[in-house]
């Protein structure tokens, strides 16, 4: 697999792929998009450090003619995340056999009443934080979209958690490249670093909101 993946690096088509992964997970969240944007910058990483020790060594045969551009592959990532996050949200908004489907789930349903209160209150950094959860953007946007959202409060938070999580991908993937060489054992790293901050955002959504305390009882 890391072979067919590493070949795909090479090649212009590592932006589609990586587009269409990041835009359908929303929906299908066992797609390894996330794998996908560590590889892709992990080779970033080792093409740039394998140019430069070929060009001091003479040794130009060995240098990968096709590198992916990091700037264009956030992009790429960044944009279809949104993308994604907005089909999702304006089919759940619309209803329909897809609204039935939210009202059956506790966990969809239940996520709408948070995401809801918060986005009214202000404070849609959880839509950022679910955007590194597993499932956590599915259920986020959906949520959002059955609650009547408006489209402006839901739509900065989704712009904000989609370069936040391209953001932290690519830095795993490039920076990882780059102290541990493009080898299965630097992307292994990186996407456990990727899977514990998944495994971390989903215990802060998960956890119940703390009731206030009840006003002291007048003395006197």
């Amino acid at each position: 697999m890391l072979e067919s993946l590493g070949s795909l690096t090479g090649s212009p088509w590592i932006y589609a792929v990586v587009g269409v992964s990041v835009l359908f997970d929303v929906f299908l969240p066992v797609l390894p998009s996330g794998v996908l944007v560590i590889t892709a910058a992990t080779a970033a990483a080792a093409g740039a450090g394998s140019t430069a020790v070929a060009d001091a060594a003479d040794k130009v045969a060995h240098v990968p003619r096709e590198v992916p551009s990091l700037l264009l592959l956030m992009v790429c990532a960044a944009g279809a995340s949104v993308l994604g996050d907005l089909f999702a949200f304006r089919l759940a908004r619309r209803g329909g056999r897809l609204g039935r489907a939210i009202a059956r789930s506790r966990r969809l349903t239940s996520a709408q009443e948070r995401l809801g209160g918060a986005l009214s209150r202000g404070g849609g950094i959880l839509v950022v934080i679910a955007r590194f959860a597993p499932a956590g953007r599915s259920i986020v946007s959906l949520g959002a979209g059955a609650a009547h959202r408006k489209v402006m409060e839901f739509l900065p938070w989704s712009a904000l958690a989609g370069v936040a999580w391209t953001g932290y991908s690519t830095g795993l993937g490039y920076f990882g490249g780059q102290w541990l060489g493009a080898s299965w054992v630097g992307t292994a790293i990186s996407v456990l670093a990727l899977f514990a901050a998944g495994s971390l955002a989903a215990f802060v959504i998960r956890r119940p909101e703390q009731a206030p305390a009840p006003a002291a009882a007048p003395t006197g």
